[in-house]
């Protein structure tokens, strides 16, 4: 690890880099798995009563605006070259976390479904400018052989969070919790981006290093600002582990069966338990995402999805009566743990510093945001049908295997000209 030499060199500035990157990161996937999925549906449905069907259409409108705005911030930003200044992103990045604050402090205020949109476009507009901002932060911030461990803990960071601290999912308890963290943090982030430090200097000049320059799957000679083969692969590997999730998850949330003993457990002990699976499992995706090619790790995480929902499907025909063990939410973290490691790592590592920022853009956007708000709103809609659990879940269990089946096509069938072997080229060191 590069950041055991930095540590025995006291390379202090370097590894203030490492901790800005995590802590920024952490704070922000949690507050978007958590606030913005979580808390919007609880403040749609419950707290100003508008259909489901509404809440969906409108949280497919938050996915749309979302990828629009990083698409948008992604190429401009590569056009400017600001995916090279650390300055800039860091000031959008305050921007952003601001603009989020206020969207916070304003929830209790939400009153009817005009201020709901209201709220709705301008959360999407400060993630879509997020994404490109802060992904595109790792390469001045993280080496490219620490990458992997790096998100380890990110991922590590924000599943334990959510799993301690969110046992009451309304959009009030994480309004609470939110407004704890992002005042301070936008004040932190407002002075790294608008006052003068050295080490700050020294940070910005990091992505010139080949330690930090070239992703580990982009040749050193490689300036193409085009998309390639091997980044489109990769969002439509993670587009389908994200909409599998999230079009099955939702429905479980509201399933007893599932969830009284597990993740809304007002045990402790329960819901600890199951942070501490989603830790283990990051720290050995960290470890994995280094050791083994690209082609493994998404079979693993494929093929660990196609288990853990062929088990709610079993637990939902055979014991419906009966509350599940932890042994399904287990494999559960197991394989979102896996699937999140890869998103925070593997954007930076198919760029440069020059592309970064419409890198990530395209993957998190097209992957990620698309994929998870578009299949919970499909999910939400199914469910306002007065879709039976059984049925969801049957279909949930056929995307995560067609999925899976494409995905063993790939890798063992040579079709024009392709392949086995691993999907991406590592960079020769």
């Amino acid at each position: 690890m590069d950041f055991l030499h930095y540590l025995r060199a006291r390379n202090w500035p370097t590894l203030l880099g490492y901790v800005l990157f995590i802590g920024m990161m952490s704070v922000g996937y949690y507050y978007n798995v958590t606030f913005v999925q979580l808390g919007l549906k609880d403040l749609g449905e419950r707290i100003l009563g508008l259909e489901r069907t509404t809440v969906a259409a409108q949280m497919a409108l938050l996915a749309l605006i979302t990828c629009v705005v990083a698409l948008m911030t992604g190429w401009w930003m590569q056009r400017r070259g600001w995916g090279r200044s650390l300055p800039v992103k860091l000031r959008l990045a305050f921007g952003v976390v601001v603009l989020q604050t206020l969207l916070t402090v304003a929830t209790p205020w939400i009153l009817n479904s005009t201020l709901f949109l209201l709220w709705i476009v301008l959360t999407s507009v400060s993630l879509g400018v997020g994404v490109p901002a802060m992904f595109s932060m790792t390469v001045d911030l993280i080496p490219v052989r620490d990458r992997g461990y790096v998100a380890a803990v990110i991922t590590a960071l924000s599943y334990l969070a959510a799993a301690a601290l969110a046992n009451d999912w309304t959009v009030g308890t994480f309004t609470r919790q939110m407004l704890l963290i992002m005042p301070p943090g936008a004040l932190l982030v407002g002075l790294l981006a608008f006052k003068r430090f050295d080490f700050m200097d020294q940070l910005a000049q990091q992505h010139r290093q080949p330690r930090f320059a070239h992703g580990r799957f982009v040749r050193a000679t490689d300036e193409a600002t085009r998309p390639s083969r091997r980044l489109m692969a990769f969002i439509l590997f993670m587009f389908a582990v994200y909409f599998v999730d999230s079009l099955g998850f939702l429905r479980l949330v509201d399933t007893p069966i599932f969830m009284s003993g597990t993740w809304q457990s007002q045990a402790l002990g329960a819901r600890m338990f199951i942070g501490l699976a989603h830790v283990v499992a990051a720290a050995i995706a960290g470890i994995l995402y280094a050791a083994l090619s690209e082609r493994s790790l998404l079979m693993w995480s494929l093929g660990i999805f196609a288990l853990t929902h062929f088990m709610t499907m079993f637990q939902a025909r055979l014991l419906p009566d009966n509350d599940a063990t932890l042994g399904m939410p287990l494999l559960y973290a197991t394989a979102v743990s896996l699937y999140t490691v890869l998103n925070f790592a593997v954007w930076a590592d198919l760029s440069t510093p020059r592309t970064i920022s419409l890198n990530s853009a395209l993957g998190v956007a097209l992957s990620g945001w698309t994929a998870t708000f578009i299949s919970t709103a499909l999910a939400i809609q199914w469910q306002a049908g007065g879709m039976p659990l059984e049925r969801h879940l049957a279909l949930v269990d056929a995307a995560a295997m067609i999925f899976f089946v494409f995905m063993l096509v790939l890798s063992l069938c040579p079709v024009g000209g392709f392949r086995p072997g691993p999907l991406l080229r590592e960079v020769e060191t």
